[in-house]
């Protein structure tokens, strides 16, 4: 372990029950006179959503809206985002729903005035001075899952549709201005969502807390974030309306996405190419892989598990906590395996190259090679 690493915090959060009410201050907080709300197609239609739109407009800052984001967004959707938010002259981005909607919100917030391709601002060295900063425009975030983080994040994982790559566009300064993060806004989300959204909060928790970086804040804050979910994810599952454990969660996400900062790992190396490949949810693929990759680092992390199953409540250390994952995934009615969430037909190789040139593979405690990242795969199916 190398005692050198750069370490961020600043993101302001407004959390609690009934906070989107402070949706125009928050707009104005970050300097926006006319923002362009940024969400999915299925949110769109919802009551949180016109409730939003209503409050936008009560705050004398219209009604902008752009909805026409995939599950995995792509440059097709930015590209047409980016031509209405130019169009309709919006001064900033309310990115709100699920990581798609943060995750495009985010994106167009960054390329609003640059005149490069967005893959030349890849996560990749620092390809992030590239971009023009002064021609970011500022993000006001409203979460309304709890499961990527991504309101708390300084990245958006754009799909290049091209060539089937989960693409990790970077900057400082698309890490919001001010985070909105209201459990009510949650509570409409289906047990499915809940469970595959919650699984990738847990995901997130998990490697950074796995990851052999020095980070101890993070580190810190994966292990609590784990605690969370094991004890509200249930709850919320079983009980939309539970606001408690709605609260809890979308807390947990949040510290997930804080703690990724110290680095993730295979379970997230397998799953980005699988869902740009199989258009699966990628909460859910986390939670399909996961025990198969627990076993993958276990020579490298099993003290360390055994001191988080300790912390967690979890008896019988490393085959304890292993125990619990799969006893979760079942409780959650997560498919066992990929083939059983729908991948079909993969091709490996594929999807082992793709693996391999993910960032995340650089934070996984066991070294990924196509020998055994090809074994994993096929232990995943």
């Amino acid at each position: 372990m190398t005692l050198n690493a750069n370490w961020s915090y600043p993101t302001a959060v407004r959390f609690g029950a009934g906070r989107i009410a402070e949706i125009g201050d928050a707009a104005r907080a970050a300097g926006m006179a006319k923002p362009l709300l940024v969400t999915d197609r299925g949110l769109a239609g919802m009551e949180i959503t016109a409730r939003t739109l209503d409050l936008m407009e009560a705050a004398g800052l219209g009604r902008g809206l752009f909805s026409e984001v995939d599950p995995n967004p792509s440059e097709a959707n930015l590209g047409e985002g980016l031509r209405v938010l130019r169009e309709g002259g919006y001064d900033g981005v309310i990115a709100f729903g699920g990581g798609s909607g943060l995750d495009l919100g985010k994106a167009l917030a960054i390329m609003a005035g640059q005149t490069r391709p967005v893959w030349d601002f890849e996560d990749i060295g620092d390809w992030w001075t590239r971009a023009d900063s002064d021609a970011i425009l500022p993000i006001v975030a409203v979460p309304t899952t709890a499961g990527t983080g991504s309101e708390v994040g300084r990245a958006s994982v754009i799909t290049n549709s091209e060539t089937q790559e989960k693409k990790i566009i970077f900057h400082p300064k698309i890490l919001p201005s001010v985070v909105i993060a209201d459990p009510e806004l949650t509570v409409g989300m289906p047990p499915h969502i809940t469970a595959g959204t919650g699984m990738d909060a847990f995901a997130h928790c998990l490697e950074a807390y796995s990851s052999p970086h020095y980070h101890p804040m993070s580190h810190g804050i994966a292990l609590e974030g784990m605690r969370l979910v094991k004890n509200y994810l249930p709850r919320a599952y079983a009980d939309g309306g539970d606001i408690e454990a709605r609260a809890q969660m979308m807390s947990a996400a949040a510290m997930g996405a804080v703690a990724f900062q110290k680095g993730l790992g295979a379970i997230h190396a397998l799953s980005h190419p699988i869902g740009a490949h199989h258009h699966t949810h990628h909460g859910t693929t986390n939670a399909v892989v996961m025990p198969a990759v627990l076993q993958f680092n276990r020579p490298a992390i099993e003290k360390r598990i055994q001191r988080a199953a300790a912390y967690l409540g979890i008896s019988g250390g490393f085959a304890g906590f292993a125990a619990f994952v799969d006893g979760l995934n079942a409780q959650l009615k997560i498919p066992r395996t990929l083939t059983a969430l729908g991948v079909e037909a993969p091709d490996l190789e594929v999807l082992t190259a793709s693996a391999l040139k993910d960032p995340s593979v650089g934070g996984n405690p066991v070294e990924m090679t196509a020998e055994n990242t090809r074994a994993l795969l096929e232990a995943c199916l």
